[in-house]
């Protein structure tokens, strides 16, 4: 296998968004458009003429480059339409080592990877079928409290500044996210809004307080559930059972997969559940390869990140 290190002005874009669409793993991340705003002068590596690709998303910091997973990006790793074994992969990570002696990224559900850090989970569910068939595997729990709630109002928003900022009032005490990162996020959500990429769906009460607000990303093979907020009334009328209930039952019967995009915390896990999705894994890599003084300064820089 031909594999060469691109850097970014190198990078071929049409083939390599072609190479995306036509992957058998492609994910919408992985686009060089998405790319280009969360992860701005990312390389690459590319096999042969663009037939496997890995986005090389990097940062450098007191002389060190490494790779590091960008916000709001699940999933980076190698895309393509083979098959990707340990072989193909590590063959990838062996190369990217080559430039970068410390990698910290996530790679996708159809990776292999033997010497993978540790493995998280993604939910997803097939909304293929028609909807009464997707409910047969809801929890009758689930579907008592939507039952219960139908005095709910499931709408369409538009307001993708309202839904950003929601969310940053409720997690950005639990998640650490610069503010560089939100206005990013903004310039590409805006972006995929224009391309109908990006559609957002709230519930509100009788009275049109809004209960819960989300955003979903859209490609030919999933529906990502990327973001979503959920007020203090919200949650105690369980708003967001209803606003997914109701997303899963609008796209049912289209041959698309509906991506919760999963998370560390047991109980979300638990609560996507609900709506018979099932994990898809994929590989963490973790490898340092930096001399030991470059070491020691990483973790010192890290600790100080971390207090601040």
């Amino acid at each position: 296998m031909n594999i060469i290190y691109l850097t970014h002005d190198k990078i071929d874009k049409k083939k390599w968004d072609r190479c995306i669409e036509n992957a058998s793993n492609g994910l919408i991340y992985a686009f060089s458009f998405y790319l280009d705003i969360m992860s701005a002068g990312w390389d690459a590596l590319v096999m042969d003429d663009y037939e496997a690709v890995m986005p090389l998303t990097w940062n450098k910091k007191f002389g060190i480059s490494y790779l590091y997973q960008s916000a709001f990006t699940q999933q980076g790793g190698v895309f393509g339409a083979g098959i990707f074994d340990n072989k193909l992969v590590d063959a990838f990570i062996t190369k990217a080592l080559d430039k970068f002696p410390f990698i910290e990224i996530n790679l996708n559900y159809a990776n292999q990877f033997d010497k993978a850090t540790s493995i998280k989970c993604s939910s997803i569910l097939h909304l293929n079928e028609p909807f009464p068939e997707l409910k047969k595997a809801f929890r009758k729990d689930l579907v008592k409290i939507v039952n219960s709630n139908d005095q709910l109002v499931y709408t369409a928003s538009e307001d993708i500044a309202t839904a950003i900022d929601l969310f940053k009032e409720n997690y950005s005490d639990r998640i650490y996210t610069p503010k560089k990162s939100y206005e990013n996020l903004l310039q590409l959500y805006t972006l995929l809004k224009k391309q109908d990429q990006l559609f957002i769906r709230k519930v509100s009460s009788p009275e049109t307080e809004v209960l819960a607000l989300a955003i979903f990303l859209k490609d030919g093979k999933r529906i990502y559930y990327v973001m979503s907020a959920t007020s203090k009334e919200g949650r105690k009328n369980n708003a967001n059972y209803f606003l997914l209930y109701h997303v899963i039952k609008e796209f049912s019967g289209q041959k698309l997969i509906f991506d919760f995009e999963g998370s560390e915390v047991p109980s979300i896990n638990f609560f996507f559940k609900k709506f018979g999705a099932i994990e898809q894994s994929y590989p963490f890599v973790r490898i340092n390869r930096l001399p030991l003084w470059k070491r020691w300064l990483k973790k010192k820089h890290d600790h100080y990140k971390g207090r601040s």
